[in-house]
């Protein structure tokens, strides 16, 4: 019998993809095997090498998502689902959040600063003028601006009154932002989702340094507390269909309000998660993949988001 293929594609990181191999590799046994992923020309005939792939680099390389699309269409399992997450954006997700009873700021989409390439003013002839006044009251201050595709922390702005807001707003480019309910937390957490049934909850300082961010022997959690973040947690991921994703929750008042939640190829690099953490995604990953390929191929297009969703609901009702 013919070894099961796990493929990894990977950019410039170098800690995570090669111990996850080797975790995989010491665990595969006689049937599964994996290795960094092999790419060239792909021909239409719907044959891959591959019985899973881990997509760790398709959001910076559209030849990838092309391919990992196409994968998917022809029996691979892909880790992210490459056409839910060509088609995801952060606003939307809120929606989902909202769907299946996660708490999340408020937040308004805004129009491109900018016109976007090959438009000019006539293709706006539906737009009108916002009405920033109500913005503001809807949200309060301060605000935070931050695009509805992408991460890293790249064209994030908090702004704190209109001056503020308009000069960030003003180098937006043609980008789709959202303003959204600057959240001031008592506490943070970050959570590793994997498989959509493992969890790691994590203290996290968003504020401090990058590389201290992790927050090293944080207090112990109130069990009821910890239940519900490990339940929104889950919830957000089987709603998004993300079997590798990472949530975080700004704490206020007691209540967990999920403030970033799609991050479906988060960091996972030793020098900034520490040792603890990544030994528990490595040891966590590689199981989760070859639970994945040792089972039945599961084709989806989204996760359980159009079950959850309310679409019957009167359009003048609120969400």
């Amino acid at each position: 019998m013919s070894k099961k293929r796990i493929g990894i594609i990977f950019g410039m990181e170098d800690t995570f993809p090669w111990a996850l191999i080797e975790a995989i590799n010491a665990r595969g046994g006689d049937d599964v095997e994996a290795g960094p992923a092999e790419l060239s020309f792909l021909k239409d005939d719907g044959i891959f090498p591959y019985d899973l792939i881990l997509d760790r680099i398709s959001h910076e390389v559209p030849f990838y998502r092309t391919y990992l699309k196409c994968a998917a269409a022809s029996g691979v399992r892909v880790v992210n689902n490459p056409i839910w997450w060509s088609a995801d954006d952060k606003f939307f997700d809120n929606l989902v959040a909202k769907s299946v009873n996660v708490a999340v700021p408020k937040t308004v989409l805004l129009p491109h600063k900018q016109h976007p390439p090959n438009t000019e003013a006539k293709s706006f002839r539906n737009m009108r003028f916002v009405n920033w006044d109500d913005v503001f009251a809807y949200l309060g201050w301060p605000i935070f601006m931050k695009p509805a595709y992408g991460g890293g922390w790249k064209d994030v702005y908090k702004v704190h009154d209109p001056e503020e807001f308009f000069a960030a707003y003003d180098q937006t480019r043609d980008l789709t932002m959202m303003a959204q309910e600057a959240i001031e937390f008592e506490l943070y957490y970050r959570c590793y989702v994997l498989g959509r049934s493992r969890v790691r909850i994590m203290a996290y300082d968003p504020k401090a340094p990058f590389h201290e961010r992790y927050v090293k022997n944080p207090p112990p959690m109130n069990p009821e507390f910890e239940a519900r973040i490990h339940r929104d947690a889950l919830a957000l991921c089987e709603g998004l269909g993300y079997d590798m994703n990472t949530v975080e929750f700004a704490v206020r008042g007691g209540v967990p309000y999920a403030i970033d939640f799609m991050n479906a190829a988060p960091d996972a690099d030793v020098h900034s998660v520490g040792q603890e953490n990544f030994d528990w995604m490595v040891t966590n990953m590689a199981e989760v993949l070859l639970e994945m390929v040792r089972g039945e191929k599961k084709f989806e297009l989204t996760g359980n988001w159009p079950q959850t969703l309310n679409v019957t609901k009167d359009v003048a009702t609120p969400v």
